[in-house]
């Protein structure tokens, strides 16, 4: 935009005779303001190309974790506060590691729990290995070494006056052999009663009682010691899977 402005004639000089010249001025401002208009639409337009790549690139994602929310919540609920599942996946990520499933074999001479690393999530890795039902440490150091026996017993013995009278214990122990002390040794052990006072009561259903003795704790362990578990009742036992366990991991 052109500005105009008038420059003075002589003022001796008549009306006649002065002269008026028009000088234009050209304005600086309309052309600040024109560029800073072109800048913030050119901002524009690239702020709004990056936030769509950004939606664009994002959304499947998005997308992909709330349809596994939404389809697998129970499923990683229920396994988070499984002790089993907790137990398997600590074990799992150690460098050396064992953890077995445990058996029971009506017909077996032997009637006791066998151990198994190749059924379910039983694994062992790290030098462990199970020999003779027994677990053999692989190096000296610190170990968490726990086991569970879960127990289904059935209280009543044909006896319907007796039912209610019969006490039955439960145990489950885990025990060590090693050299440096010259022969077996306990390392941790329960004890647990069932079908008492109200056992004629919990037969009705023909379900019997339900109860697991579950151990754990740390121990220093030597290189070539043997581990074991002595267990009572063992056709009482439940060895579906995550039942019985029997492990342990490197620290």
């Amino acid at each position: 935009m052109a500005a105009y402005t008038t420059t003075l004639g002589d003022v001796e000089m008549g009306l006649e005779d002065r002269t008026v010249v028009l000088v234009e001025k050209k304005s600086c401002t309309g052309q600040i303001w024109k560029a800073s208009g072109a800048l913030l639409i050119v901002a524009l337009c690239l702020g709004g190309v990056l936030l769509f790549a950004w939606c664009w690139n994002g959304r499947p994602e998005i997308m992909m974790q709330s349809g596994q929310t939404e389809a697998q919540i129970k499923e990683d609920t229920s396994k988070k506060t499984d002790p089993h599942y907790t137990l398997s996946r600590i074990s799992s990520k150690a460098k050396a590691a064992i953890h077995l499933e445990g058996t029971y074999n009506d017909e077996s001479s032997e009637n006791e729990l066998e151990w198994r690393n190749d059924q379910g999530q039983a694994f062992a890795q790290g030098g462990f290995q199970l020999v003779k039902n027994q677990i053999v440490i692989p190096q000296t150091g610190l170990y968490f070494v726990y086991s569970q026996a879960s127990f289904r017993v059935s209280c009543s013995n044909g006896d319907e006056e007796r039912a209610g009278k019969r006490l039955t214990p439960l145990s489950h122990r885990v025990s060590r052999y090693s050299d440096s002390i010259g022969g077996n040794a306990s390392l941790m052990s329960a004890v647990r009663s069932v079908c008492q006072n109200t056992a004629k009561e919990d037969n009705t259903s023909g379900h019997g009682w339900y109860n697991a003795i579950y151990l754990g704790a740390v121990f220093q362990l030597n290189k070539g010691d043997k581990l074991w578990t002595e267990t009572n009742q063992s056709p009482e036992l439940e060895t579906e899977e995550g039942e019985t366990f029997f492990g342990a991991f490197a620290l």
